[in-house]
């Protein structure tokens, strides 16, 4: 369990609600190894959830009111638990509100006061937003006394997302954030939602170098490609009536999107080659051929940054520092993109020397501090009782 943000979750709960909490709910964010815009397009994605969590000290209520403090936002709202739709919070709220949304179809909501503490970076590209969706879903349930089934539970935090708070995001982040395993990468079919866990090599951690740029998924730019995407396979499919997606466009079928717009070109090009790159990411994992990897991620670096168009100065100045650092077996941006972090595989014996190293060469590069830690791969989502 994630103890910083647990210990603060509690402490503010003593302080907001008076008293000591019964449980706590915690949901994982989640750094995606290979396979970025690929899940909007029933693609393949390769994440893993990480050792920062969002953290929601609860205690059940009698009366049918959620309330819940934000540490990072200093506020306190409040949801009826028997209309959630009925609220008008903040737009942090809007996540959880959702999900109350959601679960209130399916049982009846009782009141809960909860806490919330993160050491989860906000707007990171490290999937906090999910993190607090399905902790929130987690203490909602327990103060129910309800249990959903872990995957139904990733499905109503995405249909929350999109429906309810309005960001048009694909299936990875929830089923990373509620279904993932420690020591495990989480490859995910998003046509089929099927899952399958890939053990991650001993010898290495995962390594998360925060540009310090932050960025909104629900932007114009992320909207505009994911438009981009749909506008290319409808102009396929006046080919090849069988295109329902770029998933359907075969790698050794390229020269399909030729005859494309440009931007519309590369842009399917970006989606079709990242999605057999997980194919061979995950083939390499599974071998024990983690030498290819480096590869495989430069060259979705590449195909982010010049076909997606998703990278920045800063996130390729420190995807550079990171992969001349110390240790590094592979190391690419990872996230929607316009800000947000570089994820890194680097040799467990060299982690001090490649997060020094790293941390100096990205400064040097750009005059800006970033923010770096390492991380095992996570367990997914739970509940701890405290009493």
């Amino acid at each position: 369990m994630g103890s910083d943000a647990i210990e603060r979750a509690i402490k503010i709960f003593g302080t907001v609600f008076g008293g000591q909490p019964l449980f706590l709910a915690q949901a994982p964010g989640r750094v995606n190894l290979i396979g970025e815009h690929t899940d909007y397009n029933d693609g393949l994605v390769l994440p893993a959830a990480i050792e920062r969590h969002v953290v929601i000290a609860g205690r059940p209520m009698r009366a049918a009111m959620i309330r819940l403090h934000a540490a990072a936002f200093g506020e306190t709202i409040e949801i009826p638990g028997d209309s959630p739709a009925n609220a008008d919070p903040p737009r942090w709220a809007r996540y959880p509100q959702g999900v109350a949304v959601e679960l209130a179809r399916r049982f009846r909501l009782r009141g809960l006061e909860g806490a919330i503490a993160a050491d989860l970076p906000i707007g990171s590209g490290l999937s906090s937003s999910a993190a607090l969706e399905v902790a929130a879903s987690l203490a909602f349930e327990h103060a129910a006394g309800q249990a959903v089934a872990t995957r139904e539970r990733a499905l109503l935090c995405h249909t929350a997302e999109v429906d309810f708070v309005g960001v048009p995001c694909g299936i990875m982040d929830q089923f990373a954030s509620a279904l993932s395993r420690k020591g495990h990468a989480l490859f995910i079919d998003c046509r089929s939602q099927e899952t399958h866990h890939i053990p991650l090599p001993a010898d290495l951690v995962i390594a998360v170098c925060d540009t310090g740029v932050r960025r909104t998924v629900s932007n114009s730019s992320y909207a505009q490609r994911r438009q981009e995407c749909v506008d290319a396979v409808r102009l396929l499919r006046e080919r090849k009536p069988s295109i329902q997606s770029l998933r359907d466009v075969p790698i050794d079928d390229l020269a399909l999107i030729e005859e494309l717009p440009d931007s519309l070109r590369r842009r399917a090009r970006h989606v079709i080659t990242e999605t057999h790159r997980v194919v061979q990411a995950a083939q390499a994992l599974e071998s024990g051929e983690v030498e290819k990897l480096r590869e495989l991620f430069l060259a979705s670096h590449h195909s982010l940054r010049d076909d997606y168009e998703v990278s920045s100065a800063d996130l390729d100045s420190m995807t550079d520092a990171a992969l001349a650092a110390p240790g590094c077996v592979a190391a690419r941006m990872t996230g929607a993109g316009f800000g947000g972090a570089v994820v890194a595989l680097v040799e467990r014996n060299f982690q001090d020397a490649f997060l020094q190293s790293v941390a100096v060469e990205y400064a040097t590069r750009t005059r800006r501090d970033g923010t770096f830690f390492v991380s095992e791969a996570a367990e997914g989502a739970q509940i701890l009782e405290l009493t």
